[in-house]
């Protein structure tokens, strides 16, 4: 027999608590449950008065807020926010009821550059997190696997311009260049100028990424994060340079896991 759903429980008055909502094996219960979100505040603490100036936007939210993008893959901050209002998972994740006013974008934007984006608190809190993985057995710093992959920039490849810069060599080439000078100076002859410039595509849009085109790809303006993990598939340490910088041309490649990792609570 077919049967019609009433919608008139819409504009029902029901008692529910946000917590009951939220599924246990849910993803923001898992790492809700691991992390101690607590010494966020202590990482900035010296950025903000204790004394004047109005209430700000706890900084535990805005660096939950930026957890909440990248984990569930949201393209823009602008739409992070509007998901957060309508997805009651996040809301629990950041602490707020059914009835909260989610921070506006703009007052987050605002927030976010006055604070955190000429600093490197991201950087801490990932070596925060590392040290408590360490300090729990977690990660094998034995054995380091580095592999690198490429993301689209959002960006036109039309929209860009060209210019020249100092070629940058393999760290073998540059020793090999500073010893010959160094005979020639013995030899009482003029130091070679090994400078050689090359032309780059930079886009006008955003002038990190770089040009990438690799067989039967598509060319395209693209970054390429250099990533290590250990054996347990624990991220030790991560680098985004633009896709036109092969790994085997990033000097700081050899160095990703070892200045990534922690020895000491930082």
């Amino acid at each position: 027999m077919m049967t019609k759903k009433s919608d008139t429980s819409r504009n029902n008055i029901q008692m529910i608590s946000i917590e009951s909502m939220v599924p246990e094996k849910h993803l923001v219960r898992k790492i809700e449950s691991v992390i101690d979100f607590e010494f966020v505040r202590d990482l900035v603490k010296d950025l903000y008065s204790e004394t004047t100036g109005r209430p700000s936007i706890d900084p535990v939210v805005l660096v939950k807020i930026v957890f909440i993008q990248f984990l569930f893959g949201i393209k823009s901050m602008r739409q992070t926010i509007k998901d957060i209002e309508v997805n009651v998972m996040y809301r629990w994740f950041l602490g707020y009821g059914f009835t909260e006013t989610i921070p506006h974008f703009s007052t987050f934007g605002k927030n976010y550059v006055r604070r955190f984006a000429e600093n490197n608190l991201f950087d801490k809190i990932f070596k925060t997190i590392l040290y408590q993985l360490i300090e729990q057995g977690f990660v094998k710093e034995e054995t380091i696997f580095v592999d690198s992959t490429h993301i689209k920039a959002y960006a036109n490849k039309r929209n860009i311009h060209h210019e020249y810069v100092e070629e940058d060599y393999h760290k073998y080439v540059r020793e090999l260049y500073r010893e010959i000078n160094e005979e020639r100076a013995k030899e009482g002859k003029k130091a070679i100028d090994f400078g050689r410039k090359k032309a780059v595509t930079i886009s006008n849009v955003d002038p990190d990424s770089g040009m990438f085109h690799e067989g039967e790809k598509e060319k395209q303006l693209a970054y390429s994060v250099q990533t290590a993990v250990d054996e347990n598939g624990y991220v030790t340490g991560l680098e985004t340079t633009g896709a036109n910088i092969r790994p085997s041309e990033d000097v700081s490649l050899s160095r990703l896991h070892t200045s990534a990792g922690v020895k000491e609570k930082p």
